[in-house]
């Protein structure tokens, strides 16, 4: 079942939604719907060009990476000990989230268009989205961004110039984690990329439980508000 969003911001139950997450459309991108939004694992994704709505995903099956179970390879710790790399949080928030726009700008359903772009760099604003940096010397050649709530984290897209950047990225943000008491990296969906950092599936209640909400079932016939 999909449902259609208003100018309230508030959410149907996602529990009723399509196998793939989508359970809604409409509605828009301020800052207080994607904090409601997140706050319950839903989050906008839609092709710009081709959708002319918002579509509004929550798959019930949750690819999470836990902090302390972030995969380290070998290759990996030396790079890390080779120190070559630059790693910062939050100082070129605007750069990040436009590099990994270009990357598939020119892709059949491209979603990270400048409607998206302005959302979250407004998000960033007011604290909640983040960004972590990879540099080589003075250019950027790597990072990721996502949503952040009480210092867990709803990565949103990574981009990597330079071989392993963007594992760089990924193993800063789990440190962060872990340091502001979150609990989780959400990844939305799984890529080879994400499983072999450590990620793996949850059902929806557990996940909940680790975001501290409560979704009530399908057979409560309720919803979120």
């Amino acid at each position: 079942m999909i449902f259609r969003l208003n100018e309230e911001i508030e959410f149907p139950n996602p529990r009723y939604g399509e196998p793939d997450g989508l359970f809604a459309v409409g509605g828009d991108l301020s800052i207080d719907r994607l904090i409601l939004a997140y706050s319950y694992g839903i989050f906008p994704w839609y092709g710009f060009r081709e959708r002319p709505e918002i579509m509004w995903y929550c798959p019930l099956k949750r690819f999470v990476i836990f902090p302390d179970e972030i995969h380290i390879s070998h290759s990996m710790r030396k790079v890390i000990r080779d120190n070559r790399y630059k790693i910062t949080l939050n100082t070129a928030f605007e750069d990040v989230i436009r590099h990994c726009s270009e990357l598939r700008i020119h892709e059949k359903g491209a979603w990270l268009g400048p409607d998206i772009i302005k959302a979250y760099t407004e998000l960033h604003k007011e604290g909640f989205a983040m960004s972590v940096e990879v540099w080589d010397g003075e250019k950027l050649v790597g990072g990721l961004y996502g949503v952040v709530l009480d210092g867990d984290v709803f990565g949103e897209s990574m981009f990597s110039l330079v071989p392993n950047a963007s594992k760089l990225a990924l193993i800063a943000l789990a440190k962060f984690v872990k340091q502001s008491g979150g609990n989780i990296i959400d990844c939305q969906f799984e890529t080879p990329h994400l499983k072999s950092m450590g990620g793996r599936y949850i059902d929806y209640d557990e996940y909940t439980e680790l975001l501290g909400v409560s979704v009530p079932h399908i057979d409560d016939n309720e919803s979120l508000e």
